[in-house]
């Protein structure tokens, strides 16, 4: 993601802009006053900061936080927040909806809802997998718990199970060769394939993804579906801001970080065709365009980090709950029983390690489900009642009259 050019085509648009949100006054045209009411001026000044303060808080966490679930929550809360008041701006000039060109902008931001929706769906499956893989990682916890009991083979083995089986559905969606891999060195222990045991309890319905609830068809692409979104993502020219008394600017802004919600959402949970190599551009002229910039470059170096094609999700946790998980597959495969002091050392720190990492999960899992749940209803009675007060506009039964 990369800054618009700054071409002369755009620079109605930038010398507008600033004049709206007040970045060099002292260059204000002067036919912009009597165009915009200053109370109206103030509110849409006040989104775009908000906005931009929300992002900025975002944007300043260290590496260590960013991406972690607790952050995706926060992330998730600062656009609901801007959400409500951009609906609250929208339906204050509701007489502005019907007319053009507002009306054909607010209509592709609804058709864009509808698509973000699918999103949430599949945001909102993963989220269910994850719970599934943690299903795994109590199995290996309960299995290697020394404190009850001394560890024997038969321990050893069901934990290798479920790293086994763990490990499986996390590769599911990646190449078929890793999979063969890990099916057999779980063969080689000398017991029955768990690629067999992970087909037999977890058949493939035909036509559908393996995502637990079944709900996204095979042929969905989440990739596909945000290209989709952002296609129609286009700064707002002069002309459209004069026309629609500025409103098209807060529009193009929630329109932007929904997409750029949705691309984090994408790139951080476990969801069919998944990936983070999506274009999208934003002119420096908003406030906002320097944190956003600074976290997709941060979220893409990450990806870059960790081979995002080949990784489960970039959430922190998922990372964390891949590496402990591969750490303790070699440490269970390179054990012989009876275990040396430093074997057993180990490997009560990496259940230990495995246990702060399931305990962090399961905490904040159903919070973030929650703000998803809640950004799906959001959006969702947002376009809801856009569409009844366009439906209930008169301009809007005379714009139906004439066609």
């Amino acid at each position: 993601m990369r800054p618009a050019d700054g071409s002369a085509r755009s620079s109605p648009f930038a010398s507008l802009c600033r004049s709206i949100w007040s970045l060099r006054r002292e260059h204000v045209h002067s036919a912009v006053p009597s165009l915009i009411s200053d109370m109206l001026q103030s509110t849409l000044e006040s989104f775009q900061k908000n906005v931009t303060d929300q992002l900025s808080d975002l944007s300043g966490v260290s590496d260590a936080e960013l991406l972690s679930v607790a952050w995706v929550r926060k992330l998730l809360d600062a656009f609901i927040c801007s959400q409500d008041e951009f609906k609250l701006i929208l339906f204050s000039n509701k007489e502005l909806i019907a007319k053009q060109p507002l009306d054909r902008m607010v209509n592709e931001y609804f058709e864009s809802c509808v698509k973000a929706l699918d999103i949430c769906n599949a945001t909102r499956d993963g989220i269910e997998k994850v719970r599934v893989w943690l299903k795994h990682l109590d199995i290996v916890r309960s299995a290697m718990d020394s404190n009850q009991r001394v560890v024997g083979e038969g321990h050893f083995r069901r934990a290798r199970k479920a790293l086994v089986d763990l490990t499986l559905e996390m590769l599911e969606d990646k190449d078929s060769d890793s999979v063969s891999t890990l099916s057999h060195r779980n063969r080689s222990f000398g017991h029955h394939s768990a690629m067999k045991d992970h087909h037999q309890h977890h058949p493939q319905r035909p036509g559908h993804s393996r995502s637990l609830s079944w709900s996204v068809p095979r042929s969905w692409s989440a990739v596909k579906q945000l290209r989709s979104i952002t296609h129609t993502l286009a700064p707002p020219r002069g002309s459209d801001i004069i026309a629609t008394s500025g409103l098209v600017v807060p529009l193009f802004t929630i329109s932007f970080f929904l997409a750029f919600v949705l691309w984090v959402l994408v790139a951080a949970i476990p969801c069919q065709d998944r990936g983070v190599n999506i274009h999208l551009s934003v002119p420096r002229s908003f406030l906002w365009a320097g944190p956003v910039l600074s976290l997709h470059d941060r979220i893409l170096e990450e990806s870059r980090k960790r081979d995002c094609r080949n990784a489960s999700g970039l959430l922190k946790e998922i990372h964390e709950m891949e590496k402990c998980a591969e750490h303790l597959m070699n440490l269970v495969d390179s054990v012989h029983l009876p275990l040396m002091e430093e074997q057993k050392i180990e490997i009560e720190h990496g259940v230990e390690d495995l246990g702060l990492i399931s305990e962090a999960l399961r905490n904040g899992l159903e919070p973030m489900e929650l703000k998803v749940r809640e950004m799906f209803h959001r959006i969702m009675n947002c376009r809801a009642e856009g569409l009844e007060v366009y439906c209930r506009t008169p301009a809007a039964w005379s714009n139906q009259a004439q066609v």
